[in-house]
This record gives structure tokens, C-alpha cells and sequence, in this order.
């Protein structure tokens, strides 16, 4: 069963004369219980498509359900059935912890005994601090009161907008921990996000760049398609190497990495043709190696491929 469907989606902003495309004929589909990502960078769309599909917006053009109801038909009894957390931290400030999570309840007609059972592994973890202000709060803190404030109404579809954007890795972590325990609860859940090592934590993923989808796929499905030979290199001066492996007449691409550069060649593993190019530039410390691509080399390819051609990975089902 589908939990949400996009179809064909278009957002524009701005004149006739300076248009910015924000979504450019959006469409995927997210099963019902399914942990769903929307990885991108920032001005990818992500923020645009989610105010869509929580009838927060209007398209210019395309058609998208939840839960099996129409976002602009329907919009009184989707707002009833789903949760929204977006980007920027969106609660009173002035009021303290309890004090929202009452709000919430109150205007969506529940309470919090009524469904603090699928709140409480988070809530408890701030429930000490009910008296503060949420504006005094931590930004980990914020975050856990933001997700309880969305669930208190025990939505089916849970959209949370970039929710590890600005938290410490700690508490990325504890809130991807979180959303699993939900998943199991059965609640389908739509998570946008920049970082792409998110991407493996979930079940599927949209890759998504200037309003166009690159890729749909499982996380390791999309790392199985990138086909060609990726090295790592590294050597005493980064910056001269990298100039260097772009003008690779072998490398098809050639960018930093972390503590590497990844060359991405053209044809079949050829190390030593790497070595010599490299002795030949004079450079000392060489070291490479086979690499594994990871999420972020998958985007990069998907990236830079022909309008056309990143299309064709485009998988709109499951």
C-alpha cells in the first residue's frame, strides 16, 4: 500500500523573467511503514516538496496523495493525519517543554495520556527539564520536543524536514535510533537531509538536485550501480595533486575526499598507470588504493551525468 505518492510535481518561484525551479516534474512513490529519504543539498527542493505534500503549499503543476488522499482536495484531513517537523526549530519559545507538548495536543483534540505511549522513549529523555523554556533549550533537547510535539496526535505519515541539521553527532545519532523505534510502531516516516552518510540508515532513498530526481533506489542498490574503478590517492601536497589527477587523460572525474582524493577512471583499474603519471609530476608520498563508493560518489556521478541520462535511474516505484 502507498503512504505517499508524487506525481509529476512542479514548483516555481519568482517573475517570468528571473524564474528559480524548485521541483522539476517530481515523481516516487513511499510505501506504507517504510523509512523514506530525501537526500540533497540545501536549494535542492526538499523543503518545497515537503511543504507540498503537508498541504503547507501549492504546486504549479502535478498531483500528490497521503495516505490516499488528495494534498489539495483533502488538505483539512491530512493535516489530522500527519505529522510535520520542519527545518527551523518552530515552537514557542516563550513557553516551556510541557507547555507545548500540551499546545499540540490541545489543537490536534488529544492529550498526552491518551497517546504517551508512542512518545514516551522520547519525551522521558526531556521530561526533566518540562519547566523550561523551549526557548532555553539545547539544540539536541529542541529537537527530541520538536519530534514528541509532531507524534502527540499518533500520525500515520511523519515528515520531518532536515532534523539533524545543526545537532552534534551524538545527537544525530539518538535521533536516527529514535526513528527506527517509530518505524517499527508502524508509522511511515519521510526524512530529508544534506548528509549523505544519513542515506544509508534508511530503506530507500530519492536523490535529489536542483528539483530533479537523480536516483530512487535502496541505499546498496544505488552504490551497486556505480560501475566504474574508483581510487583513493593521497600524497605530501594535496591541492597540486588533485590539479593533477583532473588532468588524467585517464580520470573521468577527480575530486577531495576526506583525507583522499577519489579518481574515478574511465576504463578498468590501472594502478600503476595512475603511479607513473603521478612519479611523473614529481609528486612524493603517493599512496593508492581501491575504493568502495559510498553514497556521496553515487550523488557526484548522478551529478554531472546528462539531464537524460540521470533520468533513466530515476525509479519512481518500489
Amino acid at each position: 500500500m502507498k503512504s505517499v505518492t508524487a506525481q509529476d510535481l512542479v514548483k516555481t518561484y519568482g517573475t517570468k523573467k528571473d524564474v528559480v525551479t524548485a521541483l522539476n516534474n517530481v515523481s516516487f512513490e513511499v510505501e506504507q511503514g517504510e523509512l523514506f529519504g530525501i537526500i540533497g543539498p540545501d536549494g535542492a527542493g526538499k523543503t518545497s516538496l515537503f511543504r507540498i505534500l503537508t498541504t503547507l503549499l501549492l504546486a504549479d503543476s502535478g498531483r500528490a496523495t497521503v495516505d490516499n488522499l488528495d494534498v489539495v482536495k483533502d488538505l483539512k484531513a491530512i493535516r489530522k493525519r500527519v505529522g510535520y517537523m520542519p527545518g527551523r526549530f518552530s515552537l514557542y519559545q516563550d513557553l516551556t517543554v510541557a507547555e507545548n507538548l500540551e499546545f499540540f495536543a490541545t489543537i490536534f483534540e488529544t492529550s498526552i495520556q491518551e497517546n504517551y505511549d508512542l512518545i514516551k522513549d522520547i519525551y522521558q529523555q526531556i521530561e526533566p527539564f518540562k519547566d523550561r523554556r523551549a526557548g532555553k533549550l539545547s539544540g539536541g533537547m529542541k529537537q527530541k520536543l520538536a519530534l514528541s510535539c509532531a507524534l502527540i496526535h499518533r500520525p500515520g505519515v511523519l515528515f520531518l524536514d532536515e532534523p539533524t541539521t545543526g545537532v552534534d553527532a551524538v545527537s544525530r545519532k539518538e535521533f536516527w535510533d529514535m526513528l527506527k523505534t517509530l518505524k517499527r510502531q508502524g508509522i511511515t516516516i519521510l526524512v530529508s537531509t544534506p548528509y549523505m552518510d544519513e542515506a544509508s540508515l534508511c530503506d530507500r532513498v530519492a536523490l535529489i538536485q536542483t528539483g530533479n530526481i537523480l536516483s530512487i533506489d535502496s541505499p546498496a542498490g544505488i552504490v551497486d550501480n556505480f560501475k566504474p574503478t574508483l581510487l583513493a590517492v593521497r600524497a605530501n601536497q594535496m591541492y597540486p595533486l588533485l590539479l593533477d589527477l583532473q588532468r588524467y587523460e585517464g580520470a573521468r572525474d577527480a575530486y577531495a575526499f576526506g583525507e583522499y582524493h577519489h579518481l574515478v577512471l574511465k576504463s578498468g583499474f590501472n594502478e600503476a598507470g595512475v603511479r607513473s603519471y603521478l612519479d611523473r609530476s614529481a609528486h612524493e608520498g603517493v599512496e593508492i588504493k581501491p575504493s568502495r563508493p559510498v553514497i556521496e560518489d553515487c550523488f557526484i556521478a548522478l551529478m554531472k551525468q546528462p539531464t537524460g541520462a540521470a533520468a533513466d535511474n530515476h525509479q519512481p516505484s518500489a
